[in-house]
C-alpha cells in the first residue's frame, strides 16, 4: 500500500511538470530573447577561446622568431614610426561605441525614442570607422609587408594565419553588429517598440555588442601586447 501511494505521487509530480513545461508559461525569471542571446555568446566564447588558446599555443612552440607587434602594426608620421597607433586608436573607438550603446538602453527604457535612436547610430557608426581601420590594417599588411595566411617574410610563417583568423573572425562579428544596430534603430525610429511596450531587444542587441568589444580587450592584450 505504501509503495503504490509513492508510486502515485511520484506519477502526479511527473504530471504537475509535464503541465508547468507544456503550459505557456515563463520558464526562467528571464525574457527569451535575452535567454537566446546569452545562450549564443556563451558559445561563441567558447569559439573565441579556441582560436586564442590555440594562438597562445602556436606562439610558444613556434621555433622560428615570431614578429614584433610594436614594429608590424607601427605607422609612420612625419618619417618617424609609432607603434600600434592604430591599434590604439581602434580599441579607443570600440571602447567608446560601448558607452554609446550603454547610453542608448539606458534612453531605450525611458522610452525615449529619438536619443536611443540617434545612439544607436553613433554606435553603428563608431563600429564602422573600427571595420574600416580593420581594413587599411590587412592591407598594409597584405600588399605592403607581404604577409600571408600561409607565410610571413617577418618571421614565423604561423603569424598571418594567426592574425587573419583571429581579426577577421573578429571584423566579421563587428560587421554583423552594425547591421544588427542598424535594423534595430530602424525598428525603434518606426515605433515598432512602443507597440510591444517594451525596448528590451535594444538592450539585447547591446549584450551583443558590448560581448564584441570585451572580446577585442582580450585580442589586443594577447595579439598586440604580447
Amino acid at each position: 500500500m505504501a509503495s503504490d501511494a509513492a508510486g502515485s505521487a511520484t506519477a502526479g509530480q511527473w504530471e504537475s511538470v509535464v503541465e508547468d513545461w507544456s503550459a505557456d508559461k515563463q520558464t526562467f525569471h528571464v525574457p527569451w530573447g535575452k535567454a537566446m542571446m546569452w545562450i549564443f555568446l556563451l558559445s561563441d566564447t567558447f569559439i573565441f577561446s579556441c582560436f586564442l588558446v590555440g594562438y597562445m599555443h602556436v606562439r610558444v612552440t613556434s621555433q622560428i622568431p615570431w614578429p614584433n607587434p610594436s614594429e608590424v602594426f607601427a605607422l609612420s608620421f612625419g618619417g618617424e614610426p609609432i607603434p600600434l597607433i592604430l591599434i590604439a586608436i581602434m580599441t579607443f573607438i570600440l571602447i567608446t561605441s560601448s558607452g554609446t550603446m550603454a547610453m542608448a538602453v539606458n534612453f531605450g527604457y525611458r522610452r525615449n525614442k529619438k536619443m536611443t535612436v540617434w545612439l544607436m547610430l553613433a554606435t553603428a557608426l563608431l563600429g564602422a570607422s573600427f571595420v574600416g581601420m580593420q581594413a587599411f590594417e590587412w592591407t598594409k599588411l597584405i600588399v605592403e609587408e607581404g604577409v600571408r595566411p600561409w607565410g610571413n617574410p617577418m618571421g614565423a610563417p604561423q603569424f598571418g594565419a594567426a592574425f587573419f583568423m583571429i581579426t577577421g573572425f573578429h571584423g566579421m562579428h563587428v560587421s554583423a553588429g552594425v547591421i544588427y544596430l542598424l535594423v534595430i534603430a530602424n525598428r525603434v525610429r518606426r515605433g515598432d517598440y512602443d507597440k510591444m511596450g517594451t525596448y528590451e531587444t535594444v538592450e539585447v542587441a547591446g549584450l551583443y555588442w558590448h560581448f564584441v568589444d570585451l572580446v577585442w580587450v582580450f585580442i589586443f592584450a594577447f595579439f598586440y601586447l604580447w
